[in-house]
């Protein structure tokens, strides 16, 4: 690849990472006031991380049945408002020791 190439190829990374990000200031300047709306936004952040997240959860281990016992092991501590790294850390000892069982 030539050095022009490259140049372009990372010009038009940058340009295709800036629009996301500005679109929506220049087209949403004033508030809004849709309440409907504004309960759709406020969950967009939570459906997003899940859909990233629980693909890696199912296929985490060669095992679905580990992978599960992981996640409400993880659920149920977070259900009780523990510590994120009590939280990950159960769930990896949780599949750890299911790994033995199972």
């Amino acid at each position: 690849m030539s050095t022009s190439h490259a140049l372009i190829a990372i010009f038009l990374m940058a340009l295709v990472t800036y629009i996301p990000r500005v679109l929506p200031i220049t087209i949403f300047q004033k508030k809004i006031e849709s309440s409907f709306i504004q309960s759709f936004l406020k969950y967009v952040p939570y459906a997003v991380l899940s859909a990233l997240t629980i693909p890696d959860i199912i296929y985490s281990t060669n095992n679905y049945i580990t992978a599960g016992i992981g996640t409400v092991v993880a659920l149920t501590l977070a259900y009780f408002e523990k510590n994120l790294v009590v939280v990950a850390s159960g769930a990896i000892l949780s599949v750890y020791v299911a790994s033995f069982f199972l």
